[in-house]
């Protein structure tokens, strides 16, 4: 059974969502039963498989000009779809998934999802990096 885990949405960042194309009813993540992972927050779309995934680990309290829309990891290659500056999850990838934004493939990808421990238990835990 897919299931699927739609994004914490901070109502103070609303232009950002109009611009990134957000659609609350169907962006998030959805772990789905063929095997697929799936992360999508307006027009940007992270696909991979869940045995790529490494693990996971739940992050809180960012920046909140660090945690709002797509964006990309000033420290490493990862990327980000926040839309809160609460809380989100930490997946990280086996291998690379194929970039999103900028030039480099991503090895982890934040969410800032309204269920982080509900995602981080069925990815399973990873120590943070």
């Amino acid at each position: 059974m897919d299931r699927f885990f739609p994004y914490d949405v901070d109502e103070r960042f609303v232009p950002v969502w109009l611009a990134c194309g957000l659609r609350r009813s169907s962006d998030g993540v959805t772990v789905a039963s063929d095997g697929t992972f799936l992360a999508t927050l307006g027009w940007f779309r992270l696909l991979s498989t869940v045995d790529n995934v490494e693990g996971a680990h739940i992050t809180r309290d960012y920046r909140w000009w660090a945690a709002v829309g797509p964006r990309l990891s000033m420290k490493d290659d990862g990327l980000t779809f926040g839309t809160n500056s609460r809380a989100g999850v930490c997946v990280h990838f086996r291998e690379r998934v194929p970039h999103v934004v900028g030039m480099r493939d991503h090895s982890a990808l934040t969410v800032t999802v309204a269920d982080p421990q509900g995602l981080v238990e069925l990815l399973g835990p990873a120590e943070p990096r």
